[in-house]
């Protein structure tokens, strides 16, 4: 009888304690989702600054409609574009061998 009880207080423990691993599993991931929005909100707007100052500067310089000026523009626009790709990128690989890693250790 006393047996039993100390197995049935186990796996009480164990049940409860595998329910509190995926809940943090979860959070875990909610928190991932919620940093990478974050980021890319604040990529997004620093962005927008550095294409707003760019235009600014080519204005004042009177070469606001020029070949030159739409070509920087746009490669700045293509450069902003392809890092937060790479970024995006990185933050997955980061994530996938960080979910690997709880997976593999006890």
């Amino acid at each position: 009888m006393k047996k039993l009880v100390i197995l049935a207080s186990a796996l009480t423990f164990s049940f409860g304690a595998f329910a509190a691993t995926q809940t943090s599993e979860e959070a875990l991931a909610t928190a991932h989702k919620g940093a990478d929005t974050a980021k890319e909100k604040l990529h997004a707007s620093q962005n927008t600054g550095a294409q707003q100052k760019l235009k600014a500067k080519h204005a004042a310089e009177g070469k606001a409609n020029s070949t030159g000026s739409k070509i920087s523009e746009g490669s700045q626009k293509a450069w902003h574009s392809t890092k937060q790709g790479a970024e995006k990128g990185w933050d997955k690989t980061k994530e996938s061998a960080e979910d690997l890693k709880n997976d593999i250790s006890p």
